[in-house]
């Protein structure tokens, strides 16, 4: 099940993530740790949690994909009308 029922509203699993992200964010500046530090710490262990969960090519295609995506700037042709 992709969506959870959250504050009377359908949420989807992406929209959970963000706040269960921006919530561990908030904790850890009340412990005191570095936001920058934290967020690497997450994502290394999301990294490891996926590597134990899927094939190692691909979640090394995903990765791939996200950093050569990382530009929000970045003009892509195909998406030219």
């Amino acid at each position: 099940m992709l969506e959870k029922i959250a504050e009377g509203e359908a949420m989807g699993v992406h929209q959970w993530a963000r706040q269960e992200l921006e919530s561990s964010l908030e904790r850890a500046r009340t412990q005191g740790f570095d936001p920058l530090m934290t967020l690497r710490a997450l994502l290394s262990e999301a990294v490891e949690l996926n590597r134990l969960e899927r094939e190692l090519a691909d979640l090394a295609q995903e990765l791939q994909f996200l950093a050569d995506n990382l530009d929000p700037q970045r003009d892509y042709a195909f998406m030219r009308p």
